[in-house]
């Protein structure tokens, strides 16, 4: 699927929001938010399964309204979560045109904990935040897309023809963000392994993290395609050790161009999923959603279909429009 025809699918996403009573996401009314009123995407639920390690990979598809050739947007979990997580996220991207696959990791899923006594459950977590669940995590990246792949081509498939896999999107939250880094150009051992997958165009990291162990720089110096970053001045993990200090390293090391970041005032760590805050104590902002929602849309909208006018809007006012006051967004 070319540049052209992925304007087209965009345009027919347009007109779909306009007949629907929606403002026009193109032009000077440009606005990432616009979805069409009670909009709720079609799901599938699949399994992939990699027969070289004898593991199933489930996943959770939303698929947009328009039946044609889409762009893809991959999401991994955090750690004990699954692929039916963080709907907030799928929902709007689907509406948005996206074809937005939900991945789930055994090992590092919900199946850690969820039969484990209360007591027992956060060093069951803690044990499966390891090396060898990351390597899982990546390497179900490129199995997922050698299948999508696969599938895309099958005739009779519900995907046959569904899926443009020139335009890939990777986003991640948590052990997700640290998975999504790893296929999207970090790399490790100094800068001797790389585990980038080329197919991925454009990535999405909420809660980022520096490597526990070298230079940053070095680590993160030669991602060469656009990274968001998500993160909040409350957003620490009670596993993995990764603090403030290190969500916000990654920026500064990372090389100029199609790179951002957004730093949301108190937001923790679910803020950013849609788990309760606090045990439930706390109350969540509402204004943290519907910037998440906004900048990842337009960053999509700009990096994976090329929209001048989303460059626009998140190069521009778009951002400052929506942020409260101690927000922070920069770019470089």
């Amino acid at each position: 699927m070319n540049r052209i025809s992925c304007n087209i699918l965009f345009l027919m996403v347009v007109v779909f929001l306009v007949f629907a009573g929606n403002a026009c996401i193109a032009g000077s009314a440009y606005d990432p938010l616009a979805i069409a009123a009670g909009w709720k995407p079609e799901t599938l639920d699949l399994t992939v399964l990699d027969a070289q390690r004898n593991r199933e990979i489930p996943l959770h598809i939303y698929l947009p309204l328009i039946n044609a050739s889409a762009p893809v947007v991959l999401f991994s979990h955090g750690l004990g979560g699954s692929c039916e997580g963080n709907t907030y996220l799928g929902n709007h991207w689907s509406g948005r045109g996206y074809l937005t696959v939900f991945l789930q990791h055994p090992g590092s899923d919900t199946s850690v904990w969820k039969d484990k006594p209360l007591n027992q459950r956060m060093d069951a977590m803690k044990e499966a935040a390891d090396g060898q669940n990351f390597m899982a995590r990546v390497k179900d990246v490129s199995v997922v897309l050698d299948q999508l792949d696969q599938w895309n081509k099958t005739e009779k498939h519900v995907l046959f023809g569904r899926l443009d896999l020139s335009r890939v999107g990777m986003s991640g939250h948590s052990f997700g963000a640290v998975t999504t880094q790893a296929v999207s150009g970090q790399s490790f051992l100094r800068g001797r392994v790389a585990l980038t997958d080329p197919r991925i165009k454009a990535a999405i990291m909420f809660s980022p993290s520096c490597p526990r162990r070298g230079d940053a720089k070095r680590a993160f110096g030669d991602v060469k395609i656009p990274w968001m970053l998500m993160t909040g001045t409350k957003d620490i993990s009670q596993i993995g050790g990764a603090d403030l200090q290190s969500r916000l390293g990654v920026f500064p090391a990372l090389p100029e161009g199609g790179k951002y970041e957004l730093v949301l005032f108190e937001a923790e760590h679910s803020a950013f999923s849609e788990s309760k805050l606090g045990l439930g104590i706390r109350k969540r902002n509402p204004n943290h959603h519907k910037v998440i929602l906004a900048l990842s849309t337009a960053f999509w909208d700009y990096w994976l279909c090329e929209y001048n006018h989303a460059k626009t809007w998140l190069d521009g006012t778009g951002p400052d429009s929506l942020l409260e006051k101690n927000d922070r967004w920069q770019k470089k």
